[in-house]
């Protein structure tokens, strides 16, 4: 199976750091890991997408990062995922609202939760039957109790402001794990990910 891995958040220098853009970030990190070997980002105009192909412990993984905003996500994927058995190698990393920083879970099948990327996503591909890596961005109390944004203009504000610096170290070592259970993905596979992650 040949596998592509997408991670989703806003192109353009000041949505960079935003909490929206976890999955840019994480795909940076993944990129750069030690388990992977991979190309240079080369622009591929068609589907509005930066790609770079290479290895995960020998494996043949393609990186892709949509250039579109997040809501247009789907547009960066049509011409790609053409099929469902394509769509099954298919990886999106994203922001969670529903889950505290430093956790993230992975899920394959399953609806949008919410997330205009991955709704669009959905939409342009014609299947849900892809693999989602949600990583939480949500502050949370010492008991772990969720301290989610309310409201429309609230949830904005919050996902598109910037990682404070000690955010900036939770995701920093939230990006090792998912790193390690995308490595896991690729070389032995989505179940074992999974009990080995979630």
């Amino acid at each position: 199976m040949s596998y592509i891995i997408a991670g989703l958040g806003n192109p353009g220098e000041e949505y960079k750091n935003t909490r929206h853009n976890t999955g840019r970030i994480i795909l940076e990190c993944l990129k750069s890991s030690a388990q992977a070997d991979f190309l240079d980002w080369k622009s591929d105009s068609k589907n509005k997408t930066l790609i770079s192909s290479g290895e995960i412990s020998g494996k043949k993984v393609t990186l892709l990062l949509p250039n579109n905003f997040m809501n247009s996500s789907g547009a960066s994927f049509r011409t790609l995922i053409k099929s469902k058995k394509t769509a099954e190698g298919l990886v999106v990393i994203h922001d969670d609202l529903d889950l505290p920083l430093g956790k993230f879970r992975i899920s394959f099948n399953r609806g949008s939760g919410g997330h205009n990327g991955v709704k669009s996503i959905i939409k342009d591909i014609k299947t849900e039957a892809f693999t989602r890596i949600r990583v939480g961005i949500s502050p949370s109390t010492p008991s772990g109790k969720l301290k989610k944004p309310r409201g429309e203009k609230g949830v904005e504000r919050f996902i598109l402001g910037e990682f404070k610096k000690l955010e900036r170290e939770m995701l920093k070592k939230v990006s090792k794990k998912v790193v390690e259970a995308l490595t896991c993905f690729v070389t032995e596979g989505r179940e074992r990910a999974m009990n080995l992650y979630n």
